[in-house]
């Protein structure tokens, strides 16, 4: 069994990590230019703007936060720096999981070796998803406390993946899916929603297996909706789509810290209950079915904020923006303790506004050009002052017709010296 030592947290800490398009300005195509924009940015900035897989990605990375707004005051300058390093070679940050036209096959994974092993082992599998998210991290006490709160959260998280729901474009078509980056996620052996998990201990005994049996080469490769990180002592949640600006995010930050902390005080409360032993296996017993469960998480894919959730227990159906309402109304005392009563409020009104899956086709349906919608809502989500603009280029859909068909080499780019893999 894996002998794994868990960071705990007093305090429900929140680290958050976007991962941003790159795109040229001219032509809003993807561009795998994270080396440039990493050229121009200060050292001091190295540990928090990282390169991703491919090279059109700007992952921009907190530092540890007490609250919502320290998250903001964090996040907000390393955005700003990370524009203005892109504006210097014509590239532009676009918040959204998916890019509407340009194709995977086009981009370029970013010389690393681990990144190289894993496009040896699973090929297409892992470079098709060039896919954007938000992931948040919220400290907990205990791997059995992580453990207990992601299956409690579980059930609730289709909510923030329909409220963040900001990839309806694949390809140059609309997919009909409001949040399509989780369909093209799918595909990872081991993606989707966390199994069933009694204990730490049994967390530790999986990845175990996991690791003997080769299946992965540690906890990371666990691309779980909810996963511990057990280096940084929290519960890390990665189901929501890249949101359409900061206020969004930090809306969908309190909304999951609250939710975190919630799930926490239920299981002290619990735990502190005089109940019989034999109660925790009762509540297993009573608890969701993951297929139940599976279905709400499609839903919420495929219609966003106006998909029709179901009560995992009741089996009553209400529409996600009712859902996302009680829920937040639920989580407000909770805000209140932890200070972000302010952001919460946002989620609170994200459900009465377009999403940003809704507000890119309605801006399709107005423009007819997908470049022109990337570069409304690239200014739209902008924080530093908007660069003197370059003469718009036509757009041209980047993948020509190729004779034959895709071969999976074409992924093993040539390893930099004193690379080798296997």
């Amino acid at each position: 069994m894996a002998d794994l030592h868990f960071r705990g947290n007093r305090w429900p800490t929140l680290g958050v990590e976007i991962e941003l398009q790159l795109v040229d300005a001219r032509t809003m195509a993807l561009r795998s230019a994270i080396g440039d924009v990493l050229a121009e940015l200060p050292e001091a900035l190295h540990d928090s703007v990282k390169p991703e897989f491919m090279q059109c990605y700007a992952e921009i990375n907190t530092g540890v936060c007490r609250t919502v707004d320290d998250v903001e005051a964090d996040l907000a300058p390393r955005i700003r720096a990370v524009e203005r390093a892109a504006d210097r070679h014509g590239v532009r940050l676009v918040w959204a999981a998916t890019h509407p036209f340009s194709h995977w096959r086009d981009q370029q994974i970013t010389p690393d070796e681990r990144y190289y092993r894993l496009a040896d082992l699973l090929q297409e599998t892992v470079v098709r998803p060039v896919t954007f998210g938000l992931h948040v991290h919220v400290g907990v006490e205990s791997g059995d406390r992580a453990i207990a709160v992601a299956n409690r959260m579980q059930p609730e998280l289709p909510i923030p993946l329909a409220m963040s729901a900001n990839s309806p474009f694949w390809h140059g078509r609309a997919t009909g899916h409001h949040a399509h980056r989780i369909e093209v996620l799918e595909g990872f052996p081991t993606g989707g929603m966390m199994p069933p998990l009694a204990s730490w201990a049994e967390f530790q005994d999986l990845l175990g297996r996991m690791q003997a049996a080769g299946f992965v080469e540690s906890h990371r490769e666990l691309w779980w909706d909810v996963r511990p990180s057990i280096e940084n002592g929290t519960l890390e949640v990665r189901i929501c789509d890249m949101p359409a600006d900061l206020a969004d995010l930090l809306g969908l930050t309190a909304m999951i810290q609250c939710l975190v902390q919630a799930a926490s005080d239920e299981i002290e409360a619990e735990s502190d209950s005089a109940r019989p032993a034999s109660a925790s296996a009762s509540a297993s017993a009573s608890a969701p079915h993951p297929l139940l469960l599976r279905q709400n998480r499609w839903r919420a894919c495929r219609f966003g904020p106006d998909a029709e959730l179901v009560d995992p227990i009741t089996l009553e159906a209400r529409p996600a923006r009712a859902a996302a309402r009680a829920l937040i109304d639920r989580l407000l005392p909770v805000a209140d303790r932890l200070g972000c009563r302010r952001a919460l409020a946002h989620a609170g009104a994200m459900i009465a506004c377009p999403s940003g899956s809704e507000r890119q086709l309605q801006l399709h349906r107005e423009l007819g050009d997908l470049a022109e919608v990337l570069r409304r809502l690239s200014g739209r989500s902008r924080l530093s002052a908007e660069p003197a603009r370059p003469a718009p280029a036509p757009a041209v859909i980047p993948f020509p017709a190729r004779a034959g068909a895709w071969q999976p080499a074409a992924i093993r780019p040539p390893f930099p010296p004193g690379i080798s893999v296997p």
